[in-house]
């Protein structure tokens, strides 16, 4: 049995400088290949593994080049984190300058956007790399509060020697992701970030409470701009006949004539007008509209042909699926949850019940709720492609998971059972172990 993961934050909140040489010596004796004392934290040392099956060098000071200023100042332009800047530094910054931290931003890709707080924390920043424009993706520097909770998809605190670079070894930083709540997307990364010193048990809370507000506020934009474009929409409706909606540019309905309600139709990365087929709306006319979309359903089908289902998760920062039929094709960046649910069901072609999922999800069969409705949401965007009873792909469909060269890396945020168990069955086939 191994030996139990250290306690990092209690240990540092009684004595820092302490927690740091423990630290060090289990990065020492584990990057070497040796059984330590004491076990990283899981999230550490998954982590790290995946830095040292990347070739990521932890004595290199491995940085990229920084973005020219006005590449950051485009980025910051076109970003939706730019909307959330106010209660990022109305719920960080006063605390952070005063605790001898900095705030970082950053956006999905890791390049950092915005970074303010203390002045000789931004000087000391700067001498690690952690400079605007600079890229803190984890495969590029290593562990650390920006890319690794980029990777995982949620809150994570990295101190001291926790970080798999050498030169990062005598900082501490606590990140958390911020998603978009019209889809689940990753919009970045809000660290709080300074010397090892300064480090704080509740930091790590306080940041991912922050994150969150962020999040709120960007779904009140959402709900505002909805109600914009329902006061379009409204005399355009008036005059139809027939079954219509209008859809903003995410596909979130703004109002509905002759039909039931739904709450989001997915559309394709590139939507143009013409006739197309949409999920959960079939054959349909497609017109533009102020700020979204008119569309116009179609009773008339569309010729069928050969569908197929392509599940990206190369990327655990981004999994896809892309549907490719005769009318076109379409792509959705997942959430993780969604990710998991699919890679399950492309793993039991003949398909899976409520309670064989949620054992595969959770361990416990009696988590259907939780399932069905999580497949329910899933069924809005890939419609007749996905049967239920049991839960499987249409038949008819092709279905491709394109997987991580090294199955080890295969959605590093889950915890589910069953994608554990395919990681560590990959484990066990690297090392020969039983």
């Amino acid at each position: 049995m191994g030996n139990p993961p250290m306690n990092v934050a209690r240990l540092a909140a009684v004595d820092a400088a302490q927690a740091a040489r423990v630290l060090s010596e289990v990065r020492e004796a584990t990057l070497a290949g040796q059984r330590a004392r004491i076990a990283p934290r899981p999230v550490i040392e998954q982590s790290w593994g995946r830095m040292l099956r990347s070739g990521v060098d932890p004595e290199r000071d491995r940085r990229s080049g920084l973005l020219p200023s006005d590449e950051v100042r485009r980025r910051r332009e076109e970003s939706r984190l730019r909307h959330v800047l106010p209660v990022l530094r109305e719920g960080l910054l006063s605390v952070a300058d005063v605790a001898q931290h900095i705030m970082v931003v950053a956006e999905a890709d890791g390049r950092v956007l915005w970074r303010e707080g203390s002045p000789p924390v931004l000087r000391k920043a700067d001498g690690l790399g952690l400079e605007l424009g600079a890229d803190w993706r984890e495969d590029v520097v290593g562990t650390n509060g920006v890319g690794t909770p980029a990777v995982v998809r949620r809150p994570v605190q990295v101190f001291a020697a926790e970080h798999f670079a050498r030169s990062q070894t005598s900082w501490t930083c606590s990140g958390a992701p911020i998603t978009d709540p019209r889809d689940g997307r990753l919009l970045g990364v809000v660290d709080v970030s300074g010397p090892l010193e300064t480090m704080h048990p509740a930091t790590l809370a306080w940041v991912d409470s922050v994150a969150k507000l962020a999040e709120a506020r960007l779904r009140e934009l959402h709900l505002t701009s909805l109600e914009r474009l329902r006061a379009v929409a409204a005399p355009v409706l008036a005059r139809l006949t027939g079954r219509a909606l209008v859809v903003d540019r995410n596909g979130w309905t703004a109002a509905v004539t002759g039909m039931p309600y739904i709450r989001r139709v997915t559309l394709p990365k590139s939507l143009t007008p013409g006739r197309r087929w949409l999920p959960s709306l079939g054959s349909c006319a497609v017109e533009p509209l102020a700020g979204g979309w008119l569309l116009r359903a179609d009773d008339t089908p569309l010729a069928t042909a050969a569908r197929r289902i392509a599940l990206d998760l190369v990327r655990p920062d981004r999994c896809m699926v892309t549907v490719t039929a005769s009318s076109g094709s379409w792509s959705r960046e997942l959430s993780p949850r969604h990710a998991e649910l699919l890679f399950l069901l492309a793993e039991h072609p003949a398909g899976r019940g409520a309670a064989g999922l949620a054992e595969d999800l959770f361990g416990d069969p009696t988590r259907t709720v939780t399932v069905r409705a999580e497949m329910s949401r899933i069924r809005r965007y890939l419609g007749e492609l996905l049967q239920h009873r049991p839960y499987r792909f249409c038949a008819d469909t092709e279905v491709e998971v394109i997987l991580p060269d090294d199955l080890r890396d295969l959605l590093p945020q889950s915890t589910a059972p069953a994608v554990i168990l395919k990681r560590n069955d990959a484990q066990s086939d690297r090392t020969g172990a039983p």
